[in-house]
């Protein structure tokens, strides 16, 4: 089984930056997208972004686009999410989740085709 742990959330001022960290643990063996969703309060869950295992191949909401980068170290087990010029709209409690092997990074963002979920880290931008 394969456990996922995000950190790095919290309070940030607009105009801010994070950069969140999911570590995964167990039967990390393999090659298999993984990505960052997010859900705010009364909405519904959002791909954010999603990589490749080689982290050649990334994809990103429109509303993250030029803001947000998403890397993955395979050696430390470990994927980011760097957050800049950070946005009210940003808010919400942010999951990362792995795909199993041959899923596409668009399926994973998109139609969230993932076989972990990692607990969620709040991220707040506010004043």
């Amino acid at each position: 089984q394969l456990h996922l742990v995000e950190s790095g959330g919290g309070l940030v001022q607009p105009g801010g930056s994070l950069r969140l960290s999911c570590e995964a643990s167990g039967f990390t063996s393999g090659y298999y997208a993984t990505g960052w969703f997010r859900q705010a309060p009364g909405k519904e869950r959002e791909g954010v972004s999603c990589i490749s295992s080689s982290g050649s191949t990334t994809n990103y909401t429109d509303s993250v686009k030029g803001r947000f980068t998403i890397s993955r170290d395979n050696a430390k087990n470990t994927m980011y999410l760097q957050m800049n010029s950070l946005k009210p709209e940003d808010t919400a409690t942010y999951y990362c989740a792995a795909a199993w092997p041959g899923t596409t990074v668009q399926d994973l963002c998109v139609m969230a085709k993932a076989r972990s979920w990692g607990q969620g880290t709040q991220v707040t931008v506010s004043s």
